[in-house]
């Protein structure tokens, strides 16, 4: 069985062995799940507050406030909807959903903790450094396109709506309702971190800034068709409202990037860290022309011309 990695010595420079790599893994995910299990915990009964959070702004917008019938009779082009749940197991099966999803996100400082505790020992200073900041930063852009797609959603469905046909009765399944949200939220929240994997990929030396420059063009189109993708409501706001933003960080990585790349031609002048290794020219080179050098077999005692057999052998063998 293996034994908690804590009680053992640490080695100063992050080394270990498989089975002490192994122990470290698991005391990290078992606290990992410890706390998403008490954060759950804690989220159930939380979790009809949590729903409401994500489905009143979309009810505020397109909700039914009337009965089907008493709409039919007023207006046959008035066009709302109301969030129905389906099945006996249904609102069960989606509160354990809510919860266990919101627990884990309410978990992330601790289990984000343990696995930079897990991946830290391996890392130099400056990468430990270049880490932590893109953690800093990536956290906040998610949390801003988690936002954007908050906003936008209330104004998205109120243009699907106009799609029905007129007298007909719109019912929105709360758990389908909340997939759709939660997959808004993770696609915003993640376009807007492309400009953090831009950046990441200069600092790892495999894109310049100028060709981050050089692509403005592409990108801009790219940018634009994703998110009129992304956003499936016909009004250009709620395209701008995703596409404007990342425009912005897109320059300014290209503009972290050209900074970095200066930094590290000035870098590359001044030598290597104390904790990096110095570059190694590993290139051929012509030796000149080869000196002869004249060798005799025989042993220095054998050179003056008397040879005392050794075990029966004229020579050392």
């Amino acid at each position: 069985m293996l034994k908690s990695a804590r009680k053992q010595e640490k080695d100063p420079q992050g080394r270990m062995a498989l089975t002490d790599h192994l122990r470290e893994l698991r005391n990290r995910l078992v606290k990992s799940l410890l706390a998403m299990v008490v954060a759950s915990t804690i989220t159930v009964f939380f979790y009809k507050d949590i729903m409401e959070f994500f489905t009143n702004p979309i009810l505020s917008e397109v909700g039914c406030e009337h009965s089907f019938t008493d709409l039919a009779e007023a207006s046959g082009e008035a066009h709302c909807a109301r969030i129905v749940q389906n099945g006996l197991l249904s609102p069960f099966t989606l509160a354990l959903t809510v919860s266990f999803s919101s627990g884990a996100v309410l978990a992330s400082p601790v289990w984000l903790y343990q696995l930079w505790g897990f991946l830290a020992p391996g890392l130099h200073r400056h990468e430990k450094k270049y880490a932590l900041s893109f953690v800093g930063a990536g956290f906040p852009l998610f949390v801003m396109g988690a936002y954007f797609a908050y906003w936008s959603l209330p104004k998205m469905a109120s243009v699907m709506l106009e799609f029905s046909l007129i007298g007909s009765d719109n019912q929105l399944p709360l758990d389908g309702l909340l997939q759709l949200i939660m997959r808004m939220i993770l696609v915003f929240g993640l376009a807007f971190e492309l400009p953090l994997l831009l950046v990441m990929l200069n600092f790892g030396g495999v894109l310049s800034g100028k060709k981050l420059i050089g692509w403005w063009r592409g990108m801009i189109m790219g940018i634009t068709v994703f998110a009129a993708i992304a956003t499936p409501s016909t009004d250009p706001i709620s395209m701008l409202a995703l596409a404007g933003p990342i425009w912005v960080l897109y320059f300014g990585a290209a503009g972290i990037a050209l900074a970095n790349d200066r930094r590290r031609a000035r870098r590359r002048a001044e030598g290597p860290a104390d904790d990096e290794a110095s570059d190694l020219d590993v290139t051929p080179e012509d030796v000149g022309a080869v000196e002869p050098v004249g060798a005799s077999r025989d042993l220095p005692e054998q050179a003056t011309g008397e040879r005392s057999p050794a075990n029966g052998y004229d020579d050392v063998t």
